[in-house]
Protein backbone atom coordinates (compact mmCIF):
# COMPACT_ATOMS: atom_id res chain seq x y z
CA UNK A 1 0.00 0.00 0.00
CA UNK A 2 1.34 3.72 -0.38
CA UNK A 3 0.46 6.82 0.75
CA UNK A 4 -0.07 10.05 -1.23
CA UNK A 5 -0.62 13.46 -0.05
CA UNK A 6 -1.82 16.73 -2.08
CA UNK A 7 -1.69 19.57 -0.08
CA UNK A 8 -5.82 19.37 0.57
CA UNK A 9 -6.37 15.86 1.11
CA UNK A 10 -4.80 12.57 1.03
CA UNK A 11 -6.00 9.03 -0.10
CA UNK A 12 -5.21 5.56 1.24
CA UNK A 13 -4.57 3.11 -1.70
CA UNK A 14 -4.36 -0.37 -2.15
CA UNK A 15 -3.00 -3.17 -4.92
CA UNK A 16 -5.76 -3.36 -7.73
CA UNK A 17 -5.79 -6.79 -9.62
CA UNK A 18 -5.29 -4.81 -13.15
CA UNK A 19 -2.79 -4.86 -15.59
CA UNK A 20 -0.02 -2.35 -15.54
CA UNK A 21 -1.64 -1.57 -19.24
CA UNK A 22 -5.16 -0.82 -18.45
CA UNK A 23 -3.70 1.62 -15.16
CA UNK A 24 -0.99 3.08 -17.75
CA UNK A 25 -4.03 3.42 -20.34
CA UNK A 26 -6.39 4.78 -18.19
CA UNK A 27 -3.87 7.78 -17.11
CA UNK A 28 -3.53 8.77 -20.08
CA UNK A 29 -7.26 8.57 -20.93
CA UNK A 30 -8.78 10.15 -17.82
CA UNK A 31 -6.03 12.24 -16.49
CA UNK A 32 -6.01 14.01 -13.29
CA UNK A 33 -5.37 17.73 -13.03
CA UNK A 34 -4.16 19.65 -9.67
CA UNK A 35 -6.46 22.99 -9.79
CA UNK A 36 -3.44 25.94 -9.69
CA UNK A 37 -5.92 27.41 -6.71
CA UNK A 38 -3.57 24.56 -4.56
CA UNK A 39 -0.41 26.83 -4.97
CA UNK A 40 -1.88 30.12 -3.06
CA UNK A 41 0.86 30.93 -0.64
CA UNK A 42 3.43 30.84 -2.91
CA UNK A 43 4.23 34.35 -4.61
CA UNK A 44 2.64 34.38 -8.14
CA UNK A 45 4.89 37.49 -9.05
CA UNK A 46 8.07 34.64 -9.30
CA UNK A 47 6.43 33.43 -12.61
CA UNK A 48 7.22 34.36 -15.48
CA UNK A 49 5.15 33.56 -18.09
CA UNK A 50 7.02 34.83 -21.07
CA UNK A 51 9.53 32.77 -20.45
CA UNK A 52 7.76 30.10 -20.84
CA UNK A 53 6.22 31.67 -24.10
CA UNK A 54 9.65 31.79 -25.26
CA UNK A 55 10.65 28.13 -24.76
CA UNK A 56 7.49 26.92 -26.28
CA UNK A 57 8.48 28.84 -29.60
CA UNK A 58 10.14 25.76 -31.38
CA UNK A 59 9.09 21.91 -30.61
CA UNK A 60 10.81 19.01 -30.43
CA UNK A 61 10.34 15.94 -33.15
CA UNK A 62 7.30 14.33 -31.27
CA UNK A 63 7.51 11.77 -29.04
CA UNK A 64 5.37 8.42 -30.21
CA UNK A 65 3.25 6.74 -27.02
CA UNK A 66 1.66 3.58 -27.32
CA UNK A 67 0.58 0.79 -25.01
CA UNK A 68 1.31 -2.18 -27.23
CA UNK A 69 3.47 -2.17 -30.27
CA UNK A 70 1.75 -2.10 -33.69
CA UNK A 71 2.71 -1.35 -36.91
CA UNK A 72 1.22 2.23 -36.58
CA UNK A 73 2.55 4.84 -34.20
CA UNK A 74 0.58 7.09 -32.36
CA UNK A 75 2.25 10.65 -32.35
CA UNK A 76 1.65 13.14 -29.48
CA UNK A 77 2.92 16.65 -28.90
CA UNK A 78 5.75 17.81 -26.40
CA UNK A 79 4.93 18.54 -22.89
CA UNK A 80 6.64 21.76 -24.00
CA UNK A 81 3.41 22.60 -25.81
CA UNK A 82 1.41 22.50 -22.44
CA UNK A 83 0.57 25.04 -20.27
CA UNK A 84 2.98 24.97 -16.84
CA UNK A 85 -0.69 23.58 -15.03
CA UNK A 86 -0.56 20.63 -16.91
CA UNK A 87 2.74 19.48 -16.70
CA UNK A 88 3.08 16.66 -14.16
CA UNK A 89 6.93 16.51 -12.51
CA UNK A 90 8.01 14.35 -10.58
CA UNK A 91 10.96 15.32 -7.91
CA UNK A 92 12.55 12.80 -6.62
CA UNK A 93 14.95 13.57 -3.69
CA UNK A 94 12.70 16.23 -2.73
CA UNK A 95 13.55 16.39 0.93
CA UNK A 96 17.01 16.69 0.25
CA UNK A 97 18.63 20.32 0.52
CA UNK A 98 18.46 21.01 -3.00
CA UNK A 99 15.24 19.24 -3.31
CA UNK A 100 13.18 21.02 -1.21
CA UNK A 101 13.75 24.73 -2.95
CA UNK A 102 13.19 22.70 -6.37
CA UNK A 103 10.01 21.70 -5.23
CA UNK A 104 9.43 25.21 -4.45
CA UNK A 105 10.54 26.84 -7.25
CA UNK A 106 8.41 24.44 -9.65
CA UNK A 107 5.68 24.96 -7.87
CA UNK A 108 5.76 28.59 -8.11
CA UNK A 109 6.27 28.17 -11.66
CA UNK A 110 2.51 27.00 -11.33
CA UNK A 111 3.61 23.41 -12.60
CA UNK A 112 1.75 19.71 -11.45
CA UNK A 113 4.19 18.46 -8.67
CA UNK A 114 4.83 15.02 -7.33
CA UNK A 115 6.93 14.55 -4.84
CA UNK A 116 8.45 11.29 -3.37
CA UNK A 117 9.46 11.54 -0.12
CA UNK A 118 10.17 9.19 2.74
CA UNK A 119 8.09 8.83 5.78
CA UNK A 120 10.77 9.82 7.65
CA UNK A 121 12.98 13.05 6.09
CA UNK A 122 15.99 15.01 6.67
CA UNK A 123 19.07 13.97 8.25
CA UNK A 124 18.81 10.81 10.53
CA UNK A 125 15.12 10.81 9.53
CA UNK A 126 14.06 13.29 12.44
CA UNK A 127 10.96 15.14 10.18
CA UNK A 128 7.96 13.39 10.53
CA UNK A 129 5.08 12.90 7.61
CA UNK A 130 3.39 16.17 9.05
CA UNK A 131 6.34 18.23 8.88
CA UNK A 132 7.36 16.94 5.58
CA UNK A 133 4.24 17.73 4.27
CA UNK A 134 4.34 21.11 5.42
CA UNK A 135 8.08 21.53 3.69
CA UNK A 136 6.58 20.63 0.80
CA UNK A 137 3.35 22.59 0.58
CA UNK A 138 1.52 23.21 -2.93
CA UNK A 139 3.06 19.56 -4.22
CA UNK A 140 1.00 15.98 -4.04
CA UNK A 141 3.65 13.95 -2.06
CA UNK A 142 3.65 10.60 -2.22
CA UNK A 143 5.57 8.96 0.92
CA UNK A 144 7.69 5.71 -1.38
CA UNK A 145 10.87 4.29 -1.34
CA UNK A 146 12.80 5.10 -4.15
CA UNK A 147 15.23 2.36 -3.69
CA UNK A 148 12.61 -0.07 -4.59
CA UNK A 149 11.64 0.41 -8.12
CA UNK A 150 8.13 -1.74 -7.60
CA UNK A 151 7.29 0.34 -4.59
CA UNK A 152 7.74 3.41 -5.95
CA UNK A 153 6.44 2.44 -9.36
CA UNK A 154 3.31 1.84 -7.66
CA UNK A 155 3.34 4.89 -5.98
CA UNK A 156 3.25 6.73 -8.41
CA UNK A 157 0.59 4.77 -10.98
CA UNK A 158 -1.58 5.14 -7.99
CA UNK A 159 -1.83 9.01 -8.22
CA UNK A 160 -3.77 8.21 -12.02
CA UNK A 161 -1.63 10.60 -13.74
CA UNK A 162 0.96 10.12 -16.72
CA UNK A 163 4.54 11.90 -15.88
CA UNK A 164 6.11 14.70 -18.11
CA UNK A 165 9.27 14.93 -16.17
CA UNK A 166 11.36 13.93 -14.08
CA UNK A 167 13.25 16.10 -11.77
CA UNK A 168 15.76 13.62 -9.31
CA UNK A 169 18.09 15.67 -6.74
CA UNK A 170 18.93 12.22 -5.22
CA UNK A 171 22.36 11.89 -3.56
CA UNK A 172 24.01 10.41 -0.85
CA UNK A 173 23.80 11.47 2.32
CA UNK A 174 26.63 10.25 4.04
CA UNK A 175 28.97 9.63 0.37
CA UNK A 176 30.13 6.17 1.95
CA UNK A 177 30.86 2.95 -0.39
CA UNK A 178 27.54 1.02 -0.33
CA UNK A 179 25.12 4.06 0.21
CA UNK A 180 26.60 6.07 -2.64
CA UNK A 181 25.86 2.99 -4.97
CA UNK A 182 22.44 2.44 -3.85
CA UNK A 183 21.22 6.35 -3.85
CA UNK A 184 23.65 7.57 -6.74
CA UNK A 185 23.25 5.07 -8.97
CA UNK A 186 20.69 2.46 -8.23
CA UNK A 187 17.73 5.06 -6.83
CA UNK A 188 18.36 7.22 -9.25
CA UNK A 189 17.99 4.60 -11.87
CA UNK A 190 14.73 3.55 -10.35
CA UNK A 191 13.33 6.68 -10.68
CA UNK A 192 14.54 6.73 -14.74
CA UNK A 193 12.77 3.25 -15.16
CA UNK A 194 9.95 4.45 -13.25
CA UNK A 195 9.45 8.11 -15.05
CA UNK A 196 9.66 6.13 -18.41
CA UNK A 197 7.16 3.70 -17.62
CA UNK A 198 4.92 6.78 -16.75
CA UNK A 199 5.02 8.14 -19.89
CA UNK A 200 8.06 10.97 -18.98
CA UNK A 201 10.07 11.88 -22.04
CA UNK A 202 12.53 14.66 -20.06
CA UNK A 203 14.93 14.03 -16.94
CA UNK A 204 16.70 16.35 -15.44
CA UNK A 205 19.16 15.16 -13.06
CA UNK A 206 21.30 16.62 -10.29
CA UNK A 207 24.80 16.17 -10.88
CA UNK A 208 27.89 17.72 -9.33
CA UNK A 209 30.76 19.04 -10.81
CA UNK A 210 33.39 17.00 -9.11
CA UNK A 211 32.60 14.17 -11.21
CA UNK A 212 34.76 15.88 -13.97
CA UNK A 213 37.52 13.75 -11.84
CA UNK A 214 36.56 11.14 -10.00
CA UNK A 215 38.79 9.64 -7.53
CA UNK A 216 35.45 8.86 -5.03
CA UNK A 217 32.70 6.12 -5.08
CA UNK A 218 30.03 8.54 -4.82
CA UNK A 219 31.23 9.93 -8.34
CA UNK A 220 31.87 7.17 -10.14
CA UNK A 221 27.94 5.79 -8.72
CA UNK A 222 27.25 9.37 -10.51
CA UNK A 223 28.97 9.15 -13.65
CA UNK A 224 27.35 5.74 -14.44
CA UNK A 225 24.15 7.02 -14.25
CA UNK A 226 25.09 9.57 -16.03
CA UNK A 227 26.15 7.66 -18.90
CA UNK A 228 23.20 5.56 -18.67
CA UNK A 229 20.97 8.32 -19.28
CA UNK A 230 22.51 9.55 -22.18
CA UNK A 231 22.62 6.55 -24.09
CA UNK A 232 18.61 6.27 -22.83
CA UNK A 233 18.11 9.91 -24.85
CA UNK A 234 20.64 8.08 -28.22
CA UNK A 235 18.46 5.33 -28.38
CA UNK A 236 14.62 7.45 -28.36
CA UNK A 237 14.78 10.19 -30.13
CA UNK A 238 11.45 11.12 -27.95
CA UNK A 239 13.27 11.45 -24.91
CA UNK A 240 15.65 13.76 -23.78
CA UNK A 241 17.93 15.16 -20.35
CA UNK A 242 19.49 17.80 -18.73
CA UNK A 243 22.54 17.33 -16.46
CA UNK A 244 23.24 19.96 -13.91
CA UNK A 245 26.67 19.85 -12.57
CA UNK A 246 26.55 22.70 -9.79
CA UNK A 247 29.94 23.80 -7.56
CA UNK A 248 30.13 24.00 -4.10
CA UNK A 249 26.90 24.96 -2.17
CA UNK A 250 26.57 27.60 0.69
CA UNK A 251 26.23 25.33 2.95
CA UNK A 252 29.21 23.39 2.88
CA UNK A 253 31.50 26.84 3.52
CA UNK A 254 29.51 27.86 6.67
CA UNK A 255 31.03 25.62 8.95
CA UNK A 256 33.55 27.67 10.20
CA UNK A 257 31.45 30.98 10.60
CA UNK A 258 30.54 30.53 14.03
CA UNK A 259 33.88 29.41 15.29
CA UNK A 260 35.47 32.69 13.50
CA UNK A 261 32.27 34.51 15.10
CA UNK A 262 33.56 32.85 18.63
CA UNK A 263 37.33 34.78 17.82
CA UNK A 264 38.73 31.17 16.67
CA UNK A 265 41.10 30.97 13.86
CA UNK A 266 39.80 30.21 9.79
CA UNK A 267 41.56 26.41 9.27
CA UNK A 268 42.55 25.92 5.85
CA UNK A 269 44.88 23.52 4.21
CA UNK A 270 47.82 24.30 3.21
CA UNK A 271 48.59 27.94 1.79
CA UNK A 272 45.01 28.40 1.38
CA UNK A 273 44.85 28.70 -2.55
CA UNK A 274 44.85 24.60 -3.01
CA UNK A 275 41.35 25.14 -4.46
CA UNK A 276 38.59 28.25 -5.58
CA UNK A 277 35.19 27.98 -5.92
CA UNK A 278 31.93 29.80 -7.31
CA UNK A 279 29.63 28.46 -4.71
CA UNK A 280 25.58 28.81 -5.96
CA UNK A 281 22.89 29.07 -3.73
CA UNK A 282 20.41 26.53 -2.98
CA UNK A 283 17.39 29.56 -4.54
CA UNK A 284 19.45 30.19 -7.11
CA UNK A 285 20.23 26.27 -8.48
CA UNK A 286 16.72 25.82 -8.09
CA UNK A 287 16.34 28.38 -10.15
CA UNK A 288 18.45 26.69 -12.96
CA UNK A 289 17.13 23.11 -12.47
CA UNK A 290 13.68 24.62 -13.17
CA UNK A 291 14.75 26.72 -16.08
CA UNK A 292 15.95 23.19 -17.55
CA UNK A 293 12.31 21.70 -17.67
CA UNK A 294 11.24 24.09 -20.74
CA UNK A 295 14.39 25.55 -21.96
CA UNK A 296 14.73 23.58 -25.34
CA UNK A 297 18.78 24.95 -25.64
CA UNK A 298 19.37 22.92 -22.66
CA UNK A 299 18.04 19.88 -23.67
CA UNK A 300 20.77 17.01 -24.29
CA UNK A 301 23.65 18.74 -22.54
CA UNK A 302 25.74 18.77 -19.39
CA UNK A 303 25.33 22.19 -17.56
CA UNK A 304 28.01 22.89 -15.23
CA UNK A 305 27.17 26.17 -13.15
CA UNK A 306 27.97 28.15 -10.27
CA UNK A 307 27.12 31.49 -8.49
CA UNK A 308 27.82 34.92 -9.21
CA UNK A 309 31.12 36.79 -8.59
CA UNK A 310 34.78 35.87 -8.66
CA UNK A 311 36.06 32.10 -7.75
CA UNK A 312 37.07 32.60 -3.98
CA UNK A 313 40.00 30.46 -2.46
CA UNK A 314 39.43 29.36 1.04
CA UNK A 315 42.31 32.03 2.39
CA UNK A 316 39.78 34.30 0.42
CA UNK A 317 36.56 33.29 1.84
CA UNK A 318 38.61 33.19 5.41
CA UNK A 319 39.32 37.10 5.01
CA UNK A 320 36.01 37.66 3.95
CA UNK A 321 34.47 36.13 6.91
CA UNK A 322 37.05 38.25 9.31
CA UNK A 323 36.11 41.64 7.21
CA UNK A 324 32.24 40.85 8.22
CA UNK A 325 32.53 40.06 11.85
CA UNK A 326 35.15 42.94 12.71
CA UNK A 327 38.26 40.84 13.57
CA UNK A 328 41.37 40.70 12.20
CA UNK A 329 42.36 37.70 10.05
CA UNK A 330 43.57 34.96 12.04
CA UNK A 331 44.71 31.76 10.27
CA UNK A 332 45.53 27.72 10.75
CA UNK A 333 46.87 26.30 7.90
CA UNK A 334 47.06 22.10 7.83
CA UNK A 335 49.39 20.42 6.19
CA UNK A 336 47.61 18.54 3.53
CA UNK A 337 50.30 15.78 4.23
CA UNK A 338 48.13 14.92 7.83
CA UNK A 339 45.56 13.42 5.04
CA UNK A 340 47.20 11.75 3.08
CA UNK A 341 49.59 9.76 5.92
CA UNK A 342 45.78 9.43 7.73
CA UNK A 343 44.31 7.96 4.38
CA UNK A 344 46.71 5.67 3.95
CA UNK A 345 46.66 4.01 7.35
CA UNK A 346 42.68 3.67 6.90
CA UNK A 347 43.31 2.03 3.54
CA UNK A 348 45.99 -0.08 5.00
CA UNK A 349 43.41 -0.62 8.08
CA UNK A 350 40.52 -1.48 5.49
CA UNK A 351 42.46 -4.77 4.74
CA UNK A 352 42.68 -6.17 8.14
CA UNK A 353 38.76 -4.51 8.94
CA UNK A 354 36.60 -4.03 5.84
CA UNK A 355 33.97 -2.71 8.03
CA UNK A 356 36.36 0.49 8.08
CA UNK A 357 35.36 0.89 4.47
CA UNK A 358 33.29 3.81 4.71
CA UNK A 359 35.36 5.40 7.29
CA UNK A 360 38.24 5.44 5.11
CA UNK A 361 36.31 6.58 2.11
CA UNK A 362 35.31 9.55 4.12
CA UNK A 363 39.14 10.77 4.66
CA UNK A 364 39.31 10.71 1.15
CA UNK A 365 36.39 13.07 0.65
CA UNK A 366 37.58 15.32 3.12
CA UNK A 367 40.91 15.49 1.52
CA UNK A 368 39.68 15.51 -2.08
CA UNK A 369 37.67 18.84 -1.46
CA UNK A 370 40.87 20.62 0.62
CA UNK A 371 42.85 20.33 -2.88
CA UNK A 372 40.19 19.91 -5.51
CA UNK A 373 38.36 23.17 -7.25
CA UNK A 374 35.05 23.31 -7.89
CA UNK A 375 34.99 25.14 -11.45
CA UNK A 376 35.16 23.66 -15.14
CA UNK A 377 38.42 20.86 -15.23
CA UNK A 378 39.56 22.57 -19.08
CA UNK A 379 40.38 19.44 -20.92
CA UNK A 380 42.45 21.09 -22.90
CA UNK A 381 44.88 22.31 -20.37
CA UNK A 382 43.86 19.92 -17.72
CA UNK A 383 43.50 22.94 -15.12
CA UNK A 384 40.92 24.13 -13.54
CA UNK A 385 39.12 27.15 -15.08
CA UNK A 386 37.04 30.13 -13.44
CA UNK A 387 36.33 31.87 -16.94
CA UNK A 388 35.02 28.71 -18.03
CA UNK A 389 32.86 28.05 -15.11
CA UNK A 390 29.13 29.73 -16.12
CA UNK A 391 27.64 31.96 -13.51
CA UNK A 392 24.23 31.68 -12.82
CA UNK A 393 21.54 34.12 -10.10
CA UNK A 394 21.98 37.02 -7.78
CA UNK A 395 22.77 35.30 -4.48
CA UNK A 396 26.61 35.98 -3.20
CA UNK A 397 28.51 34.09 -0.63
CA UNK A 398 28.80 37.80 1.80
CA UNK A 399 25.10 37.51 1.49
CA UNK A 400 25.13 34.03 2.88
CA UNK A 401 27.73 35.03 5.63
CA UNK A 402 25.99 37.76 6.42
CA UNK A 403 22.18 35.56 7.37
CA UNK A 404 24.80 32.93 9.13
CA UNK A 405 26.07 35.72 11.64
CA UNK A 406 22.59 36.96 12.00
CA UNK A 407 20.85 33.67 12.41
CA UNK A 408 23.20 30.82 12.64
CA UNK A 409 23.42 27.75 10.71
CA UNK A 410 19.38 26.38 11.22
CA UNK A 411 18.60 24.52 7.87
CA UNK A 412 22.01 24.38 6.96
CA UNK A 413 23.13 21.40 8.70
CA UNK A 414 26.58 19.52 7.29
CA UNK A 415 24.72 16.08 7.24
CA UNK A 416 26.96 13.31 8.28
CA UNK A 417 30.04 13.82 7.76
CA UNK A 418 32.17 17.38 8.71
CA UNK A 419 35.81 18.37 8.56
CA UNK A 420 35.53 21.55 10.71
Amino acid sequence: MSLCFSSTAFSLYSAKNQSFLTRFSSQFTNPTKVNSSLFTGFPSSQFNLSEIVKFSKERLKPISASTTPTAETTVTPSFRNKSPKDINILVVGATGYIGKFVVKELVDREFNVIAIAREKSGIRGKFSKDETLNQLKGANVCFSDVTNLDSLEKSIEDMGVPIDVVVSCLASRSGGVKDSWKIDYEATKNSLVAGRNLGASHFVLLSAICVQKPLLEFQRAKLKFEDELIKEAEKDSGFSYTIVRPTAFFKSLGGQVELVKDGKPYVMFGDGKLCACKPISEADLASFIADCVLSENKINQILPIGGPGKALTPIEQGELLFRLVGREPKFLKVPIEIMDFAIGVLDFLVKIFPSLEDTAEFGKIGRYYAAESMLVLDPETGEYSAEKTPSYGKDTLEDFFQTVLREGMAGQELGEQTIF
